[in-house]
């Protein structure tokens, strides 16, 4: 490598990274105080690091086929800051790509080109009040679940991590709890700054104040003693799932609706969002965000059946172990379950296939399912083998599925990749419910067989945010369209 080139290339480095570092004050200023997030090509930017900035702007040419430099979605970021807008998310990369390579590269005035693209949002009034969320439980999703609440904090911020309900109470409890939040296995450590107040027993995490209430019931809390009023309680412990059960939360005072983190039962409502979110009514007490592997597959199958129509189909499952498995062998009420998670691949039972018609009534009776327990602590795949109303073949069916993931409505849901080296662990802490990997998918004729990846933790857990989102009628837009 000669010396001129070296030096170019740090050079060109060096400038992103400037640009980069520019654009972080931006981005968290934006958020703080006026809850408008900012994106790149659907990857958020929020809490980002100058490196993430950076690659973000990368994977640009991976689905265009051209550079997207910095230096060209700088001044779209800095005009706008300068903008009156109301919560929303911005995708700057799209907006950018658009004005220097796409419909609007001969627009020379780029303000006249964000008032017209952002026309839905400018100077429109933020008239939405905050909203208390409660995590009934502190598990795998509900410690996920506040660190998604607390990562959004701020002064105008939508969604207020207000309390946490657990059992417990012994000498130690509440140093354990904050821990646990403090570092995962999994997930690394939390962004942020936690400390204990034993006094008043609560966490403080980036300067938000978290009671943690001690009960064996929900008939034992009074929410309002706390401040807490009109509260969305989300119920992580799966230990209801009918209306009776998880109604013993709305006779809690202060408490005004109940999602359940688990598939509901009965005439419970199961929410994937992307999918029927639109259901969702103001006089909805008590709803479900289905399950992880529900979230994962249903937008998917969604999308297919409205391009390509589905016939039927199987969905097997290769999913990471849980809490209900046992380290070693051990009883259990279940088949096979009672075995050691860690030593063995486990055949089970999924309800997730027949779950699919819960949110997506057009594929009732179309679809089985199975699911294999697998060694690993996070991360599964879904395997969907497909029987479609048309031929097709596995170019335009990957290319419709890259479309899908970038301008459609799911556009959250449905992530894409086109490496041939990725594996489980580099899904971890994915924020769509799925990923296709474009590499594995296999067509014949009209069938179909795709491979979906999806972090049955976080990915899960920011689809349970979008439903609370939902229950609180916060309206957060996606812009461009």
């Amino acid at each position: 490598m000669n010396q001129q080139f070296e030096q170019e290339l740090q050079s060109s480095f060096q400038e992103r990274q400037e640009f980069a570092e520019r654009m972080l004050p931006i981005i968290g200023s934006l958020y703080r105080n006026h809850s408008v997030e900012i994106t790149v090509y659907g990857r958020t930017l929020l809490n980002a690091s100058t490196i993430d900035v950076i690659k973000a702007h990368r994977t640009v040419r991976l689905f265009e086929g051209v550079k997207l430099r910095l230096r060209e979605s700088w001044p779209i970021l800095e005009a706008i800051s300068k903008m009156q807008l109301p919560p929303c998310e911005i995708d700057i990369g799209k907006l950018a790509f658009n004005f220097h390579f796409g419909k609007a590269k001969d627009e020379s005035d780029l303000d006249a080109y964000l008032q017209q693209a952002l026309a839905s949002v400018v100077n429109q009034k933020d008239d939405q009040a905050p909203r208390d969320v409660v995590l009934y439980g502190f598990g795998r999703i509900g410690r996920l679940l506040a660190r998604l609440l607390i990562e959004r904090q701020g002064k105008n911020n939508k969604l207020r991590l207000r309390a946490i309900v657990v059992r417990g109470g012994k000498d130690g409890d509440l140093e354990k709890r904050a821990s646990l939040l403090r570092r995962d296995s999994v997930h690394g450590r939390f962004n942020g700054s936690i400390t204990v107040d034993n006094e008043r027993k609560a966490i403080k995490a980036n300067g938000s104040f978290i009671q943690v209430i001690y009960a064996n019931h929900p008939s034992e809390v009074d929410y309002t003693s706390y401040g807490i009023n009109d509260a969305i309680v989300v119920d992580n412990t799966g230990m209801w799932r009918d209306e009776e059960g998880l109604g013993q939360h709305l006779k809690a005072k202060g408490a005004a609706k109940v999602l359940l983190t688990a598939p509901g039962k009965g005439n419970i409502k199961n929410i994937v969002h992307g999918v029927n979110h639109g259901d969702v009514l103001d006089e909805d007490t008590i709803l479900s965000a289905a399950s992880c592997t529900t979230n994962a597959i249903t937008p998917v199958l969604k999308a297919l059946d409205e391009e390509y129509g589905i016939e039927n189909g199987h969905v097997e499952t290769v999913h990471s172990f849980t809490n209900d498995q046992n380290l070693i062998d051990n009883y259990h009420k279940a088949d096979r379950r009672g075995r050691a998670a860690s030593l063995n691949m486990v055949i089970t039972e999924t309800g997730a296939a027949k779950a699919v018609a819960k949110a997506y009534p057009i594929l009732e009776g179309k679809l089985t399912g199975n699911a294999i327990r697998v060694p690993t602590p996070n991360v599964s795949m879904a395997i969907l083998n497909l029987n479609m109303k048309k031929n097709l073949d596995k170019t335009s069916l990957n290319e419709f599925l890259q479309r899908a993931s970038l301008f459609s409505d799911l556009q959250h849901q449905i992530d894409f990749t086109s490496s041939k080296e990725i594996v489980s662990t580099d899904l971890v802490g994915a924020r769509a419910a799925a990923v296709v990997d474009s590499q594995a998918t296999i067509v014949a004729d009209n069938r179909a067989t795709l491979y979906l990846w999806y972090d049955n933790e976080f990915g899960y857990s920011c689809q349970v945010m979008r439903v609370v989102r939902d229950m609180a009628g916060v309206s957060i837009p996606s812009l461009p369209n």
